[in-house]
């Protein structure tokens, strides 16, 4: 019977044995399962690519934005410059034109007043020393220059600066406001007055205005603002009364 035992024991054994070492023999390989995509996380990984995509697009529109807006600016500068430049040149244009047609529309005045001038004063014989003839041509050469209250040349005048001046050309020193120059010379009537006498208007040694009689039932004098320095026929503003200082 102990032999029986101990057989049975020994084949047990043998059997365990044998089964150890087939199963040390084998590998032992375990297999981890990835989790599955549920259709919550499918969505959300959706979702976030969208929207990705969509604040990308967002970031290229707004910099084709940016960039035709810095374009339409930088353009926009450029066409303001070339519209400043182009007005400043046709406003210089304009100005040299004007400057032109008053240089030229002054220099004709001035040539025909010179010829008025030669058979002006042709009429009444000029003193020896040509004085008359000298305050003429003085005063002939100032008309078209301004008329300012107080002004005394050299290209704005007002009236009695403008007679004081001429005399000044031939030795005469003037008072210089009208009411002395009305009685600076000897008196002459209006019947009797000879190319360089002056006028005045308004009473002797109260007068308000002069000029300088010219010849041909002319004057000039440096009138009013709105005229400036002009030829004047006496019959449109007949003068008060004249005086002869050469």
């Amino acid at each position: 019977m102990r032999a029986g035992v101990a057989g049975g024991v020994l084949s047990t054994l043998a059997v365990a044995g044998a089964s150890g070492s087939a199963n040390a023999a084998e590998p032992v390989t375990q297999t981890i399962e990835l989790p599955t995509l549920t259709a919550d996380l499918t969505a959300q990984v959706a979702e976030s690519a969208e929207v990705t995509q969509q604040a990308a697009a967002d970031y290229e529109l707004r910099a084709e934005r940016d960039a035709a807006a810095a374009k339409a600016a930088k353009q926009a500068k450029a066409d303001l410059a070339e519209a400043k430049k182009k007005a400043e040149a046709k406003e210089k244009a304009e100005a040299a034109r004007k400057a032109a047609a008053e240089r030229a529309t002054r220099s004709a005045e001035r040539t025909t007043l010179t010829s008025t001038s030669t058979s002006a004063d042709s009429d009444v014989p000029a003193p020896a020393s040509g004085s008359v003839g000298t305050v003429i041509n003085f005063l002939k050469a100032q008309v078209g220059d301004a008329y300012v209250m107080g002004a005394t040349g050299p290209n704005a005048w007002d009236c009695s600066s403008l007679v004081q001046a001429a005399f000044r050309q031939v030795g005469v020193d003037l008072p210089r406001v009208s009411q002395d120059q009305s009685v600076a010379g000897t008196p002459v009537s209006l019947s009797n007055i000879q190319v360089g006498d002056i006028l005045y208007w308004g009473g002797a040694g109260s007068a308000y205005h002069t000029g300088v009689y010219i010849g041909n039932g002319q004057y000039l004098d440096a009138a009013n603002p709105s005229k400036g320095v002009v030829i004047q026929d006496l019959s449109g503003y007949p003068a008060s009364g004249a005086v002869r200082v050469l």
